[in-house]
């Protein structure tokens, strides 16, 4: 456990923090779910910041060491693909903590996804796990998704070659190794059902919570001026940044072991009005492309800010390119577009969010908050061997040059 956290420091976020208020309803979490919630199971233990909760991680998967390697594994694995291309890696790279630097992801048979890929960081945290599906709670279930999705093809998996590419796996000594020691009361455990526990399990040790700014509560790091005038405009009530980013995890959606109430709010933040309607482009709509409510149209998730500043490009689209940009965007009240297809003015879509409203900010405010932002990023959790594929040999004095 990482120790000496500046409580005074701590204390002054949280008091920021509690000032949030709520864009959404109260999520009552299932008494079952609770009840099975547990945080050190088997041989497994977690390495948190002290500010950080204990995870909440269900009993039908609890966590072992031998099961997060075979996770790890299986996430780097290309011969989990139907046609043996791509990895869960593929669209989630390790330096960009977990991102892919695309504007949105383009799946194992050359299509596209329609929107951009999340972050993993700090997955194990999260009550939902897409841009737009408040329905989908489990690492588990999210799994399935890029696994088994047909619209659009991602892993490109399906029943036709479900068979060949556990025999794939079967064929190599290394996975009946591996899958053996993660289940070893199973008789025949290279199956689906355990290569998805595995893999949701590995993602849920993905923690990053020793950036500069974690460092600076802990009293081992100093912030500059600017990052220091950048922390107080995204914490204060002039940039109301702290309103959807004001958690431990840069969000406002999080979940841990002794959660009973959680927030699941998701937000129109203006990012499109095409010809005044409120509408969004099809078929990435927000939560409306469930519920097909009117009020859900454009809301998304906000995704945690932690290491954004190597998560671009932005936005669940990917339409927004840099950092200054998207503050750009914020300080505007939403997004103008003034000719095509999209064309429109977001700063007065009816389902915006309250929150999003014109910021007074000038240029040194801006390029303040932007440096504060960049001291979110986690140069440890960006290089941790522990996260790494390992088919690839890398000395560890490499790693951390």
């Amino acid at each position: 456990m990482r120790k000496n956290l500046n409580l005074g420091s701590f204390a002054s976020q949280k008091n920021l923090h509690t000032k949030r208020k709520s864009v959404a309803g109260l999520v009552l979490l299932s008494l079952a779910l609770t009840a099975t919630a547990t945080t050190y199971i088997s041989n497994w233990s977690w390495d948190l910041p002290d500010f950080f909760p204990d995870p909440s991680i269900p009993a039908g998967n609890p966590m072992t060491s031998a099961k997060v390697e075979l996770g790890r594994h299986l996430f780097y694995e290309q011969q989990l693909s139907g046609n043996g291309t791509q990895s869960c890696a593929s669209c989630h790279d390790q330096s960009r903590a977990f991102t892919d630097a695309k504007k949105v992801s383009i799946g194992s048979t050359g299509e596209s996804h329609s929107r951009n890929a999340q972050g993993l960081a700090n997955a194990v945290y999260h009550p939902t796990l897409t841009w737009a599906n408040p329905a989908l709670v489990t690492l588990e279930k999210q799994m399935e998704v890029p696994l088994f999705g047909t619209d659009p093809v991602e892993m490109g998996v399906n029943d036709s070659n479900k068979t060949e590419i556990l025999k794939r796996l079967e064929s190599q000594s290394l996975y009946q190794t591996l899958f053996a020691q993660a289940y070893p009361a199973v008789e025949a455990p290279i199956k689906w059902e355990y290569i998805v526990q595995a893999i949701a399990a590995f993602e849920r040790t993905l923690i990053s919570g020793n950036s500069r700014y974690d460092q600076h509560l802990a009293g081992k790091a100093e912030l500059s001026a600017s990052q220091v005038r950048g922390m107080d405009l995204f914490f204060g009530e002039k940039a109301e940044c702290f309103h959807c980013h004001g958690s431990f995890n840069f969000n406002d959606q999080t979940i841990h072991a002794k959660s009973r109430l959680v927030e699941t709010p998701f937000h129109n933040t203006g990012l499109y009005n095409i010809g005044g309607t409120g509408q969004f482009p099809e078929p990435n709509r927000g939560v409306f492309e469930l519920t097909h409510k009117n009020e859900d149209m454009g809301a998304f998730r906000a995704p945690s800010l932690r290491n954004v500043e190597v998560t671009g490009p932005y936005m669940h689209d990917g339409s927004i390119s840099t950092l200054e940009d998207v503050l750009d965007f914020y300080a505007a009240g939403g997004r103008l577009i003034a000719e095509g297809p999209h064309a429109g003015d977001g700063r007065f879509n009816s389902n915006k969010n309250d929150f999003i409203n014109q910021i007074d900010l000038n240029e040194q405010e801006r390029k303040d908050i932007v440096e504060f932002l960049k001291t979110l990023t986690d140069a440890e959790f960006l290089k941790n061997p522990k996260y790494s594929n390992p088919f690839i040999k890398i000395s560890v004095s490499k790693i951390y040059q």
